[in-house]
This record gives structure tokens, sequence and C-alpha cells, in this order.
């Protein structure tokens, strides 16, 4: 991908962020980009392959930031930090349409996004769990496979129900509370206790 193209991709995002995807014609994002919708056609195809390529975007960034996560060599609690705020970073600025948008309207690719971020998510919670209980800060008995199934379950099916608002579900105090629920049903004593003496200074950070 070259950077023109990026850059053309990157803007796009933003429009999706705030308007959602289905509000947004090819003729908008011409204008907003001042540029001819023949040159837009010459980097994309169509509507779809526009999509596609935001969304490829979206998730090769995000699996940058996930890997530069993980090359820190922290511990497991660490590293569930610095992917709380990581993730707390992405939801400030998303738009449940966008999930919605691409669910109705091009389920092809709906599915793919989701079995990769499926895969992801899955394999970094095992292993970030696997570690826990090899450095002691996690407790020895927990199954990490079947909780890890369980995270990902309850992830997938936040904003499929009507129990939460949209508002709600994008708050940063709702986003606290599933993380605090999720880690202390992992910790052992000595993972609560350096819980404890560091989740302040990254709640800070996040003000």
């Amino acid at each position: 991908m070259n950077e023109k193209t990026r850059q053309i991709l990157d803007q796009v995002r933003r429009l999706y962020y705030r308007f959602g995807i289905k509000s947004v014609t090819m003729d908008d994002v011409a204008r907003h980009l001042c540029i001819s919708k023949k040159t837009l056609y010459e980097h994309f195809k169509d509507k779809e392959d526009l999509v596609e390529k935001v969304m490829e975007l979206e998730y090769e960034e995000r699996n940058n930031r996930f890997q530069d996560i993980e090359r820190k060599n922290l511990n497991a609690i660490e590293e569930l930090f610095e992917v709380y705020q990581m993730l707390n970073s992405f939801y400030r600025n998303f738009n449940p349409s966008m999930e919605y948008d691409i669910r109705k309207y091009y389920p092809d690719l709906y599915i793919k996004i989701k079995d990769i971020r499926r895969k992801r998510m899955y394999d970094s919670t095992l292993n970030n769990m696997n570690r826990g209980k090899t450095e002691g800060l996690y407790r020895p008995e927990i199954d990490t496979a079947i909780l890890s199934k369980l995270h990902l379950f309850r992830v997938e099916n936040l904003s499929d129900n009507d129990l939460f608002s949209i508002d709600e579900l994008i708050s940063f105090k709702f986003f606290h509370e599933i993380f605090v629920y999720h880690i202390h049903g992992l910790l052992s004593e000595k993972g609560r206790k350096f819980f404890e003496a560091n989740f302040r200074k990254y709640q800070d950070t996040l003000a």
C-alpha cells in the first residue's frame, strides 16, 4: 500500500468514525478529500473495495500496536494494562454504527473481519493467561482455554443486546468496569498485590 492510498484511507476512516459507513457516499469522500471521483476510482474499484481497505488498515494498525506491546516483554498484568490503554483510546473514537453497517451491508466482509479479530483476540488472551499462571500472577487452577473463550464470547456479544445503550457501551466507565471485572477473576494473591500497587498510575494516564 503506497503512502497516498494510506493517507486517503485514514481520512475516509475518520469520516466513517464520525458518520458511519452507509451514509458516506463516494461523492462525499471525493469532496472531503478535494479530489475528483475519477481520481478516487484510480485507487479503489468501488465503495465495497474502499470499505474493505479501510478495515484492513484498521486491523493492520491495531495488530502493529499489539505487537509493539508484546515486544516490550512485560509481565502478564503489565501487558493487560497496556492493552487496556490502547483499547480505551480506540473506543473513544469508535462509532458503533460502523459495525452495524458492515454487518448489514457487507456481510461477507463482516464475517472475514470477525474471523480475523476472533483468532487474534483468542490467541492473545490465551497467551496472556498462560504466561500469568507461569509468573504466579494468575491463579494456577484457572482453565485458560475456557476462560479465553468466555472472554471472547462476552466481548463479541456486548453490542448484540438491548441491555446497554450506545452511550454506555462506549463510555470510559463501562470499559473500566469490564476490564477490572475480567482481571480480578484471574489474579492470585501475588497478582492482586501487584495490580493494586500499579493500576492507579495507568488510570491516571487515561484522564
